[in-house]
Order: structure tokens, then sequence, then C-alpha cells
């Protein structure tokens, strides 16, 4: 029981510190998870299409 106690005031605290994101804040997140996913499907192209030419030849 006593860890269960432990456990909830731990959580109580970072709920205490946790804020919410500025606009500016939550649109550079935005953008940053953006160009991150467009670069990752970039390569996932490039290397589908490479794939391709290698295996028609």
């Amino acid at each position: 029981m006593e860890n269960l106690k432990s456990f909830y005031h731990k959580c109580l605290r970072v709920w205490k510190t946790l804020k919410k994101p500025s606009k500016k804040e939550f649109e550079m997140t935005a953008k940053v998870s953006a160009i991150g996913i467009l670069i990752l499907g970039v390569i996932g192209f490039i290397i589908a299409f490479f794939m391709t030419l290698i295996k028609n030849l």
C-alpha cells in the first residue's frame, strides 16, 4: 500500500509541474515532427525506387 501511495504522490508532483504549451511551442513541435516524417517518407521512397530498379535488371 505504501508503494501505491508513493506512486500517487510522485504522479501528483509531476502533474502540478505540467503546463500547456504556448501556440509558438506547439507550432514548432508540429513543424519539426512534420519535417521528420517527410524526411523518413522520402528516404523510404528512394529506397523503394532503387529496389525496383535493381529488381528489374
